[in-house]
């Protein structure tokens, strides 16, 4: 065999082995695919991460940073054809749940993954536990390929710094503005009050809260890493061991206090309801005695129009008469009468 020969039969079988056995690759259902012609990405003229609704969310210093360009992407299905000078990236956009704890370059982190350290405003380190679902932006491809080398930790780092500063700057909604009283520095309100100053309360009775807020300012991570948020949900929130059980104590008078003001609230709304059913009694029966009054004086002036004043000089001779007969004892006056009787009606 000469050298040429040689030559020829190995070019062959590297293009057998190059295009046709590697030449072909599918893409699966959950996958989506971009290819690199000499390392460089298909791109869309003209089109980038700025054009789309995921831009909203980055601030007008952010948008320079994180302006990406848009890119060819592979939908499911094949075979697809490749050129031995092109290569596929593969990427699953299914989506991942992850504990809020879990450090991808060092999984012994944070207790093996499973609680997230966290100080509150009152510097009260507290231990956190949830999980986070999350997925491959299919619209921003590049900034999850090429735009930060390891976008699984630049996510979980950018979440766990957002939620961290949430907590440490928490503040429980307030329903009631109004004080009812004053414990030992707190302040008790209404129906859904809380301990002011301990915010391990506050945070335990408003983790949806806590999440929706949590959430809301992780929506630029689609424009920033391509990695969407697709929920947060954090199912624990516990404080150091040495104070759980004064934090119980605390927490046990508190709520014997709210009872007692609840119990106090309540008979107090009954005692009000009561005067006001009373009140609207007396005020029926007030309208019921003065009712006949301004009828009998509407027919005495129709008596005086209409028969003038002997009808009505008649009219009062038999009130009068009726009067006598309720009457158990009469007294005349001289000028009226000249002697008196006395006897039962």
């Amino acid at each position: 065999m000469s050298l040429g020969l040689g030559i020829a039969l190995g070019a062959l079988l590297w293009f057998i082995v190059r295009c046709v056995l590697t030449g072909f690759y599918t893409v699966e259902q959950n996958q989506r695919a971009v290819i690199t012609t000499f390392g460089r990405v298909q791109q869309l003229k003209g089109k980038s991460t700025l054009d789309l609704p995921m831009a909203e969310h980055l601030s007008d210093e952010h948008k320079p940073r994180y302006h990406y360009p848009q890119v060819k992407v592979k939908g499911p299905g094949g075979p697809y054809v490749k050129m031995p000078w092109q290569k596929v990236h593969k990427v699953s956009v299914a989506i991942e749940t992850a504990s809020i704890a879990y450090d991808p370059e060092d999984p012994h982190m944070n207790q093996n993954g499973t609680i997230l350290e966290a100080v509150t405003k009152d510097q009260l380190n507290i231990g956190v536990t949830g999980q986070l679902r999350y997925k491959v932006s299919e619209k921003n491809l590049y900034g999850y390929l090429f735009g930060v080398k390891n976008p699984e930790a630049h996510i979980m780092g950018y979440f766990v710094s957002i939620l961290r500063e949430r907590i440490a700057n928490f503040a429980a909604p307030r329903e009631s503005t109004l004080p009812l009283g004053d414990l030992d520095g707190a302040l008790i309100e209404g129906e859904g009050a809380q301990l002011e100053g301990i915010s391990i309360n506050d945070l335990r009775k408003n983790l949806n809260e806590l999440n929706n807020q949590t959430d809301a300012e992780c929506l630029s991570s689609t424009a920033r890493y391509g990695i969407e948020l697709d929920a947060s949900l954090i199912t624990g929130i516990d404080p150091p061991e040495e104070i759980e059980s004064a934090l119980a104590a605390i927490n046990t008078a508190h709520n014997e206090v709210s009872a007692d003001i609840s119990l106090a609230q309540a008979e107090a709304d009954q005692k009000i309801e009561q005067s006001k059913r009373a009140v609207e009694i007396q005020t029926m029966r007030v309208q019921a005695e003065v009712e006949p009054l301004e009828r009998v004086a509407g027919e005495l002036v129709e008596l005086k129009k209409n028969g003038g004043s002997k009808s009505l000089g008649s009219y009062l001779r038999n009130v009068r008469l009726q009067l006598y007969r309720r009457a158990k004892r009469v007294l005349a006056t001289q000028q009226g009468a000249k002697s008196s009787t006395g006897g039962a009606s």
